[in-house]
């Protein structure tokens, strides 16, 4: 075996290790889904006897669907709002800049940096007086806007690779602002588009802590739908897996249908 091939199989072999730490923990919570309380406590072999009584109990005890399409309806409505409002900001960001673009584009990524906790009394307050607690749409918007400043930049980032000839191009034709941005713009950076609203998606969908706090039933997504099997009694295990494994599979399903698409988009403009 020469070096070439060793050094192959050696990374080979550590990227399939890696893999194996990040997918486990998956693995058990399906696997734990599908034994009793008992076995899921006392009982961490994994030969067992499945049964679908957790899966049983869990549709029982609340309506997973109720909850899998407020989390369809939150995610890919803030995700579109985020990228109607980011499109047009990251163009004129892009293609005008000015000696403040990039202090703007700092102060944005540094919204991230905020623990939510310390904005969560002033946005429960303002929710609370406007009607949006226990909605969509207060879900919508709090998603957006925690969202934003991610697509903002990675849209900057991909309209950044477009070459200026071609938007000069279409305002020599005629082409108006709108017009380059719905018929060269978009067209041309589909693929970025497409990631960064993929990656929306999915923040939206794994967003935990605004649902807890400003939701209780109506307008409750999968994440509080997972948190409603912790007790004062204690956890059960096997109906928590159970749970959790029903509110990531959907969101699994997704991101292994649209992987091509997301790579594709994330290393848009790598290779020039």
């Amino acid at each position: 075996m020469n070096h070439s091939t060793l050094k192959r199989f050696a990374i080979g072999l550590l990227a399939w290790v890696i893999a194996f730490i990040i997918f486990f923990p998956i693995f058990w919570m399906v696997l734990t889904g599908f034994k009793t309380e008992v076995d899921a406590v006392s009982d961490p072999s994994l030969i067992f006897t499945p049964t679908l009584d957790s899966y049983a109990e869990v549709q029982q005890r609340a309506d997973y669907f109720k909850f899998a399409w407020n989390s369809v309806i939150v995610s890919f409505g803030s995700t579109i709002l985020a990228l109607l409002i980011a499109i047009p900001s990251a163009y004129s960001m892009a293609f005008m800049p000015t000696k403040r673009t990039k202090g703007t584009l700092l102060w944005m990524l540094s919204t991230k940096m905020l623990p939510p906790v310390g904005v969560l009394v002033p946005i429960y307050l303002l929710f609370r007086d406007t009607g949006l607690l226990d909605t969509r749409t207060g879900l919508v918007i709090v998603y957006t806007l925690m969202n934003l400043p991610i697509v903002v930049w990675m849209l900057y980032t991909f309209f950044k690779d477009l070459p200026r000839d071609i938007l000069e191009a279409g305002r020599m034709d005629g082409a108006s602002t709108l017009q380059e941005v719905l018929y060269l713009l978009m067209p041309l950076t589909l693929p970025g588009i497409a990631s960064t609203g993929l990656l929306s998606v999915i923040l939206s969908w794994n967003e935990a802590f605004w649902s807890l706090n400003l939701t209780t039933s109506q307008a409750a997504p999968l994440t509080a739908y997972i948190a409603s099997f912790s007790s004062p009694e204690g956890l059960f295990w096997a109906k928590l897996s159970a749970a959790s494994t029903m509110a990531i599979a959907p969101i699994l399903v997704f991101g292994w249908l649209t992987q091509k698409q997301m790579v594709r988009g994330l290393t848009f403009g790598a290779v020039k």
